[in-house]
């Protein structure tokens, strides 16, 4: 009999990547969405067909209970949240709502309906904000620096807490940034090569950015779902941190992508106030060495493939859509 997985945050860079890999391994998969006229099935445009798409909102209990009984899932993953750092501080409660009470919403709602199933919560290296030592493993306290990463404390707390009490398989992977070409624009690090594209392409002749100096862990999102459907296959659920273990500034991004197209970053690039954080985090880096030894996982691509293979992704939708009018 086929696994049924359920996975929330589905149109997202994660939950398209996740949902692909379950297919392939033979999954009968259910995303669920909100009823909002935002939702954009782009990414998951290609495999469309083959899942089963089903409404549902970490805001309301009771739809939550009504899609696990429906479609009662044997793993669950969590990847809906409002996930963009800069966003929380204009919308903290909303942040705290989605990314905090709607992991306890989806665990209660578990709890309820059955409490065999597995659920995956997607933490955040953004929990370790203002660092108390690199690198960070799984014993490293918190010290979130946004509304988003408090939220995201409460939700790896709550998943914690919800094993403890109720012996639920509840795992939290506290992934670094992952990113693709499916990575949303308004992320530096696809606003980059985004912009690198235009500028290559004559669309543009300026690239603003924020904080050049901010350094993260940055790995490929196809990579980092393998670890997930990793986490829910272990007999015990535990929190796991997966990252490279490599850090890289936004400088570096940007000479690696205004490299790879001929171009010198530094007569593009114009850095704006508006866009550095209230509080930046300082140097996020993960020490995943816990996950490759239980979980044997680690990251096959490297962070010079993963800026090409944006820009070059970016390179051929602005392509393309042709001329710039369109």
């Amino acid at each position: 009999m086929a696994r049924r997985a359920l996975i929330t945050g589905i149109t997202g860079q994660d939950g398209s990547y996740l949902a692909e890999l379950l297919l392939e391994k033979g999954y009968e998969v259910t995303g669920m969405v909100r009823r909002s006229s935002t939702v954009t099935f782009e990414r998951i445009s290609h495999i469309q067909d083959r899942l089963t798409l089903v409404p549902g909102d970490l805001l309301d209990e009771a739809s939550l209970i009504e899609v696990l009984r429906s479609h009662r899932p044997h793993e669950v993953y969590n990847l809906a949240a409002q996930s963009f750092v800069q966003t929380s501080f204009g919308q903290p409660v909303l942040t705290g709502e989605t990314t905090a009470l709607g992991v306890t919403r989806l665990l209660d709602a578990i709890r309820l309906v059955d409490p065999d199933i597995r659920f995956y919560q997607a933490s955040s290296s953004e929990m370790f904000g203002k660092v108390v030592e690199v690198p960070q493993n799984e014993r490293t306290p918190f010290y979130p620096r946004s509304p988003y990463g408090v939220a995201k404390v409460y939700g790896h707390w709550i998943t914690v807490n919800y094993r403890e009490s109720y012996q639920l398989h509840a795992t939290s992977g506290i992934l670094f940034n992952h990113e693709s070409s499916r990575r949303g624009l308004e992320f530096v690090t696809r606003k980059i090569s985004h912009g690198v594209a235009r500028i290559k392409l004559g669309l543009d002749d300026e690239l603003r950015l924020g904080n050049l100096e901010a350094q993260r862990d940055w790995g490929y999102a196809g990579d980092y779902v393998e670890a997930m459907w990793l986490m829910l296959q272990q007999d015990a659920a535990d929190d796991y941190v997966i990252a490279t273990g490599e850090t890289h500034s936004v400088r570096e991004f940007c000479e690696l992508a205004f490299g790879h197209v001929g171009l010198d970053y530094e007569d593009f690039v114009v850095q704006d106030e508006r866009f550095f954080r209230p509080a930046e985090v300082d140097l996020l880096v993960g020490d995943a060495s816990k996950a490759r030894a239980v979980l044997g996982w680690k990251p096959k691509t490297s962070f010079e493939e993963l800026v090409h293979l944006m820009v070059d992704a970016d390179l051929a939708l602005l392509s393309d859509r042709g001329r710039p009018g369109r």
